[in-house]
Order: structure tokens, then sequence, then C-alpha cells
């Protein structure tokens, strides 16, 4: 008779609570909707946002405990709280930011705050993969949810095209993976990250296929969180889909993406890290190159904030090659700085643009000081953090991750990250500059939407960046925290 595993207890089940929330919400909602016509597709959103925010504080305060459960293939800490908690709360923050936006084209279908819904519980359940199937469950359950989202508006050809681009890129990206996956188990004859790191730590005649392994995994890493060379979908993605998409998609998932990176290469392949630090430093390095010198000459703003994540990524992955509790630290401060900070940059996209009219050009923003100073100061505030000028946060996150390469003996790395900094606040400066020291052309003055709900939101979420710069220990304390504990 075959092996059984052992039924889940009650007890077991509590660490999955955020898990369950989510899950049960998401099947609930995508009932109800059923019942809701156009006008009333309102509630839907409000739900979705409401699960997104409870589950999230959920979440971040650790209700349910923490444990190694369901087999040893999830694992509920600290990490994976604060993660879960910024993922929950940028999805819902997309969600609210995208509602109007959606509505006015035609696009709000019941189904796209439950592929929200869906596309964050895969995040969570990467968040916490302690086995390589876990690990491709939440990737894959993340990957088709926002390959829908993407393609949202059908009739639009850029829409599509980018949908298409995003699913065979992302096909291919997760075969990569799954090969490399297959070859660690090859090598190991374990699932499990804890007994593949113990079986890495052995040694043995099957350590030039674990390497193999490990050079796929980190190519489908790449693939997935956008570093170059493997970056060639974000572009197109990016201003394809719908904003709303895309800050969802540029936002929450880079966080979910460096922890299933943590998990995979620390916690499974951390005896090798010599030789996987060389890769991801290379991978930084490029990035950062490449990134920032492509977004000089973009004169569309969502493909610059495109090419620019490409060098945040970079910088994101600068932490991670560093190393340590210092560098994985860095590097999930620097995650969760971004995705707040991204959540914003596409937040003022959609709260100017208008139906037919997409404010997506750098020069749709000339005189924007002078008609509404006040959205000019929270873009400005926005972009310094972006371009990483002090006092404001990104200044600190940039300088925490460069700190750590030079801690982890990545001298060469952390002046490649100095020097593409200083040549990165360019293309920031750029749009700043067009706000308050250029003319708008007669008869194309564009405002800000007379939303004060969304003018609310982003205002909280542009100061929230002033805040986190002036109260910044208690938010960096807690990176660490979760890597000491």
């Amino acid at each position: 008779m075959a092996n059984t595993l052992p039924a889940l207890t009650t007890a077991e089940l509590w660490p999955l609570l955020p898990e369950l929330v989510l899950a049960t919400s998401a099947f609930a909602l995508l009932l109800f909707d059923l019942f809701f016509d156009a006008r009333q597709r309102g509630w839907t959103q409000l739900l979705a946002v409401a699960v997104l925010l409870v589950v999230g504080f959920m979440a971040a305060t650790g209700m349910g405990g923490h444990g190694i459960v369901m087999h040893e293939m999830f694992v509920r800490d600290g990490l994976s709280d604060l993660a879960k908690g910024v993922i929950c709360f940028t999805s819902a923050a997309a969600l609210a930011y995208g509602f109007d936006y959606l509505k006015e084209r035609n696009s709000y279908k019941g189904e796209v705050p439950v592929l929200v819904l869906f596309a964050t519980l895969g995040m969570m359940l990467l968040a916490s993969s302690n086995n390589l199937v876990m690990v491709y469950v939440g990737l894959e359950m993340l990957a088709l949810c926002s390959y829908a989202l993407v393609a949202l508006e059908r009739d639009n050809p850029l829409a599509t095209e980018a949908g298409m681009k995003y699913f065979v890129l992302g096909a291919l990206a997760s075969g990569m993976l799954l090969y490399g996956m297959s070859l660690i188990y090859g090598a190991t004859g374990a699932l499990d990250l804890p007994v593949i790191r113990a079986a890495a730590e052995a040694g043995g005649d099957n350590a030039n296929l674990l390497l193999a392994g490990m050079v796929f995994v980190v190519a489908g890493l790449a693939f997935k969180l956008g570093a170059a060379p493997f970056h060639m979908w974000l572009p197109d993605v990016y201003q394809g889909a719908p904003t709303p998409i895309t800050m969802f998609i540029g936002a929450a998932p880079k966080v979910a993406a460096f922890i299933m990176a943590y998990r995979l290469l620390e916690n499974g392949l951390g005896p090798i890290n010599e030789q996987w630090r060389v890769l991801v430093g290379g991978l930084a390095a490029l990035s950062l190159i490449v990134g920032n010198l492509m977004a000089l000459v973009q004169t569309n703003l969502k493909r610059m904030l495109a090419y620019s994540t490409v060098s945040h990524i970079g910088f994101l992955l600068m932490g991670l090659a560093g190393g340590g509790v210092i560098g994985y630290s860095a590097a999930l401060f620097y995650a969760v700085i971004y995705a707040i900070t991204t959540v914003a940059a596409f937040g003022v996209i959609v709260l100017m643009s208008r139906k037919g009219f997409e404010a997506e050009e750098i020069t749709d923003y000339r005189g924007l000081a002078k008609r509404d100073p006040w959205i000019a100061f929270l873009l400005l505030c926005v972009m310094a953090s972006l371009a990483g000028v002090p006092p404001f946060i990104g200044f600190f996150a940039k300088l925490d991750v460069i700190r750590a390469a030079v801690q982890g003996d990545m001298l060469w790395l952390a002046i490649v990250g100095i020097v593409f900094a200083v040549v990165g606040a360019f293309y920031y400066l750029r749009l700043i500059k067009a706000m308050y020291f250029e003319q708008a052309e007669e008869g194309s003055e564009i405002h800000a939407r007379n939303n004060r709900g969304m003018r609310i939101l982003f205002a909280v979420n542009a100061l929230g960046l002033l805040v986190l710069s002036l109260g910044l220990n208690p938010l960096l304390a807690w990176c660490r925290q979760v890597f000491v504990a």
C-alpha cells in the first residue's frame, strides 16, 4: 500500500489563517459579483479592498501564529508577515486607484478584483514557501492572474500585444525556473528547502548538477524580477497594460519575488553562496547599467518607469549579493520602499488621465506647478525619492544596499551603484523640470482629477514617503529583526 501523508490538524491550519481568509473571500466575491449589475460594481471593489486591508493587518500583526506546517511546505515567520502586509496594502491601493480609471473605459469587470485577490494569494504563498512545489504553485497563481489583467482591454491592440508578450516570456521564465528546480531535485533528491540546504552542505558527486540547477534558478528569478538582460518584457507590458494594472504588477510582485529569491538562494542553496552571489552581483551591475541608460532616452513616462524598474532591481539585487543579515535586510527594506513609491508614481498618472487621454508623456506635465501646485509638490516628493535625493526615503534605501555591498566584499558593485545612482537622477529631474520650469503648449494643459478620494489617497501615499524618511529607524529595525529571529 502506498504511503499516505497524515491529515492536517486544526492547530496546523492557524498559521495559514490570512491565506484561508483571502482564498475564501475571493471565491465568495466571485459568487457575489454574479448578483451585482454594472451600477453596483463598486461594491465588488469595496469588498475586495476591505478584504485586502483585513488580511494585510492579520499578516502584519502575526495573527494565527508562526510555524512550519503543511508537511513542512509552508513557513510562517516574521519575514513572511512583513512581506504579506506590504503585498496586501499595495494591492489594495492599486484597486482603490484603479476603480474610476477602469470604469470610465468600460474595463472594470467583476473579475478584476477577483484576479487581484488570487494574484495576491499567490504572492502570499511565495512569501511562505518552504518547498519547491509550493514556490511553483504560488508563482504560477500570480503569473496566470497577471497575464489576464494585462490583457484586460481586449479591444486595445497595445494591451493585447503586451499580454501576449508577457505570457510567452513569462512561460519561458517559468520553464527555466522549473528546469532548474528539477536539476536541484535530481542533485539532492529533495523538494524541501532545508533538506536541499543540508544536501548542498554535504557536497557529494552531484555538486556540478546542483550548480547547473542554481544557474537556471537564478536566470528564472531574474526574469520574474525584471533584471537585465531578462528585462525585455517590462517596457511593453508597463506601457500596454492599463495604468492601475501596471501599478499592481510593478509594486507588490517585486516584494514577493525578492522573498522567493531569498528562500531559494539562502534557505535552499546557502552553502554554495560564493557561486550564486557572483551571478547575482553580475545581474545587479548589468541591471543598473542597462536600466539607467535606457531610461535616459525615454519620453513616455510609463516606459521610463519600466526601465527605471530595471535599475531599481539592480539595487535590490545588490543587497541580495551582499549577503548576511545586513545585505538581506537592506534588500528587503529597498523592496518595501520601492513598492510604496511605485504605487505613488503610477498613481499620479491615473490621477491625471481622462477617458481618451492617457497622461503618459513627460511633456504632458509641463507647467503643472502653476495649474496644480499641490499635486506637483507631491509628485516632486515621489520622483525625488525614486532618484535617491536626500532627505527622501529612497536615498536611505540606496545607501543601505550600497553599504551592504561594501560589507559583502563587493566594492566594485557598490561603485557601479553610486555612479549609476547619479546617472539615474537625471531622468527623474527631467520630469520635475517639466513641471516647474516649462510652459505647457496652448490647448494642451491638463489638470488632475477633481476626485477628492483619489487626491487624498495620492496625498497619503506621497506624504507617507516623507513620514517614513523621518521615522526611518522602526521600519529598518523591523526589516533586520525578521532575519535575526
